[in-house]
């Protein structure tokens, strides 16, 4: 839309006090972070690391944090041998419909050992209508009772709370495609 009064483009007025503008042919790199490792004197005596010699120790570190349990912890409790020979049996246990153990599956809501080594397993089902809601809770109790080191074991099935596909660890979800 044009009238006689405005015209049809506007025009910036020339540079005249623009300040001047410099051409640059290069920039200095930025000062990289470093990180120097401490070293005790044996290892100044005996020569830099090689790179091999870093990446052992390197896996060794890892390796060894992935393996340490905590100090204090008896046998039956969460990280301690017993304990965790339940927990492995119940891996061993798959649900006939899915692909995946009960374990992982969500199934177990609880695992405790007494100091007499009476094992307690509380679980659910994935719905109180599922096929092997006599079965099951036998297989589980007969799987935890042989762990050795296990005198009894007892199975208590509860429907509350309910089963959902949230209580799945992510093993089990990216086993059955829903991650």
């Amino acid at each position: 839309m044009t009238d006689d009064n405005t015209p049809d483009r506007v025009v910036a007025p020339s540079p005249v006090n623009a300040p001047p503008t410099e051409e640059v042919t290069s920039v200095d790199a930025p000062r990289r972070a470093r990180v120097e490792e401490v070293a005790d004197e044996s290892a100044l005596e005996a020569g830099p690391e090689t790179a091999g010699e870093k990446l052992e120790r390197k896996k060794d570190y890892l390796e060894g944090f992935l393996k340490e349990r905590p100090a204090d912890v008896s046998g039956n409790e969460p990280g301690g041998d017993l304990y965790e020979s339940v927990i492995a049996a119940l891996k061993e246990i798959f649900d006939p419909e899915i692909p995946v153990n009960i374990y992982d599956l969500g199934l177990i809501y609880g695992v405790d050992i007494d100091d007499s080594g009476h094992a307690n397993v509380t679980m659910t089902l994935t719905t109180p209508h599922c096929p092997v809601a006599e079965s099951m809770p036998a297989e589980v109790e007969l799987r935890v009772g042989a762990v050795p080191g296990v005198g009894d074991a007892e199975v208590n099935l509860v429907w509350d709370p309910p089963w959902d596909p949230q209580k799945m660890s992510d093993e089990a979800k990216l086993e059955l495609g829903m991650l």
